[in-house]
C-alpha cells in the first residue's frame, strides 16, 4: 500500500540551533519519522514493510518540545564534483545477480536461485525460461513497489532463514513478505570502499551507519576494525542485526546497536558533540515513527544531511548518501551534497549504483541493472 497522506498530529522533532558557519534560518522540515527498513515504504524493489504498521493513535500537542533545529545556510566555496560516477558491482561472496528481464531478475543467493519483480528490467530476459523455471523461490502476489506478496517454492518448502557470507561476514538471508531477503546486494560497491579505508587507516575509525536495517554493513566495518554504531528504528531489524553479529562471530567487536528513529538521534549526537569517520545514510522515501512522526524525504533529507556534516569528524573520510525509488535525477543529491558541504572543501562524486549480470556461473558479464542514486562527500 502506498501512503500519501500525513498522519493527524504528527509530532515534530526536537532539536537545537545548529553549529558551524554561516546564517540560519527557521526550519522548515515538515514532522518526520525515520523507520527500520523492515517497516518502511517504497523502495522499489527493497524497502517495504515487515510487519503491519501500528494503527494511528491521537497525538496531543506536545508543548514541552525544544524549538526545531535550524537549517544552515552554508558559506564558502562548494566542493569539486566528479559526475556521473557509475558504481558497479557483479556480485561478492555467496551473492550475483543471474539473468534480468521482462520486469524480473534472477538471483543467486548462497544455494538458492530466487526470482523478484524489477520495474526497470525492460528488456527480453536473455537466459531460456527452463533456467528460470528451475527457481527455487519466486516472490508472487502484489508486484506494486511497495506491495505484500508471498513466496512460491518451486519443488520443496524451504525454511524462512538459511546462511549467507558477504565480504567477509556471515549472516541469515530470510524470505519476508515484502520480497526482500536481508541485503542490498547493490550495497557492495559502498561496503567494499567503506572496508577498504577502514583496513588503510592507522587508527580504528569511527562509523555511524543511519537505518542500518540488518547490520550487513555495520558488520563490515567492525571486522575490518571501526567502532560501529548502528541505528534502526525497527526493533525487529535490529534483533536481526544481533542474530547477524553471531554468526559472524563479531560478539566482542566494538558496535552500539541503537533502536530509534535515526533523526533524533543524530540530534542528540550533535548537541552530543560526538563525531564520526564514516557516516552511511541510506534513508527511506517515505516513513512513519511510533508516535506519529513522519518523514518524507525531499522535506527532511536537507536537514539531515546537514546535520550529517556537524557529526563529522576532523579527520573523517566520508559521508555516503544512498537514495531509492524517488523521481529525481542523481543530480538533485548531488547538488544538495555540494550544498551542504560548503566551505568544507574535498569532493563530492555522484551518480547510480548498478548491479552487472553475471550468469549462471557468475563470471559472465551481461547487462547492468540499475538500482539506486548515491551522493559521496570525500576528502582530498
Amino acid at each position: 500500500m502506498k501512503n500519501k497522506e500525513r498522519r493527524p498530529g504528527a509530532k515534530p522533532f526536537p532539536g537545537a540551533k545548529a553549529k558551524g558557519s554561516g546564517e540560519t534560518r527557521p526550519a522548515t522540515a515538515k514532522p518526520y519519522a525515520s523507520k527500520g527498513r523492515d517497516e518502511r515504504q517504497a523502495r522499489p524493489p527493497r524497502r517495504d514493510a515487515e510487519a503491519p504498521k501500528p494503527k494511528p493513535q491521537p497525538q496531543s500537542p506536545d508543548t514541552t518540545a525544544e524549538p526545531a533545529r535550524a537549517l544552515t545556510v552554508r558559506t564558502g566555496d562548494r566542493p569539486t564534483e566528479r559526475v556521473p560516477l557509475i558504481l558497479e558491482s557483479t556480485g561478492a561472496g555467496d551473492f550475483h545477480l543471474i539473468d534480468s528481464g521482462d520486469g524480473l531478475k534472477l538471483e543467486q543467493y548462497g544455494p538458492y536461485r530466487i526470482v523478484r519483480p524489477e520495474a526497470q528490467a525492460l528488456w527480453p530476459k536473455a537466459l531460456p525460461s527452463h533456467v528460470w523455471d528451475k527457481a527455487d523461490a519466486v516472490f508472487t502476489g502484489d508486484t506494486d513497489e511497495d506491495g505484500m506478496g508471498r513466496w512460491r517454492f518451486q519443488r520443496e518448502a524451504l525454511g524462512e532463514t538459511w546462511p549467507l557470507s558477504l565480504l567477509g561476514v556471515d549472516f541469515h538471508g530470510r524470505f519476508t513478505a515484502f520480497r526482500h531477503v536481508g541485503v542490498f546486494p547493490e550495497q557492495i560497491a559502498h561496503w567494499s570502499w567503506m572496508k577498504q579505508k577502514i583496513e588503510a587507516a592507522d587508527r580504528p575509525l569511527k562509523v555511524l551507519n543511519l537505518f542500518g536495517y540488518t547490520g550487513v554493513a555495520s558488520l563490515v566495518a567492525a571486522a575490518a576494525g571501526a567502532e560501529v554504531t548502528h541505528v534502526d528504528a525497527s526493533k525487529k531489524a535490529i534483533g536481526w542485526a544481533r542474530e547477524n553479529q553471531s554468526l559472524s562471530r563479531l560478539d566482542k567487536a566494538p558496535i552500539r546497536w541503537i533502536c530509534e528513529d535515526a533523526m533524533k538521534f543524530i540530534l542528540r549526537e550533535e548537541r552530543r558533540g560526538h563525531r564520526y569517520d564514516i557516516i552511511l545514510t541510506d534513508p527511506p522515501k517515505f516513513g512513519r515513527g511510533p508516535n506519529g512522526e513522519v518523514w518524507q524525504l525531499f522535506d527532511h533529507l536537507p536537514l539531515m544531511l546537514d546535520i550529517c556534516r556537524e557529526l563529522l569528524a576532523p579527520k573523517a573520510v566520508g559521508l555516503v548518501l544512498t537514495a531509492y525509488s524517488i523521481r529525481a535525477s542523481f543530480y538533485s543529491i548531488h547538488e544538495l551534497m555540494r550544498e551542504t558541504m560548503r566551505g568544507k572543501g574535498g569532493l563530492v562524486e555522484s551518480g547510480e549504483l548498478v548491479i552487472r549480470e553475471a550468469g549462471l556461473d557468475g563470471k559472465t558479464p551481461g547487462r547492468a541493472l540499475s538500482t539506486s542514486l548515491f551522493s559521496r562527500w570525500v576528502p582530498k
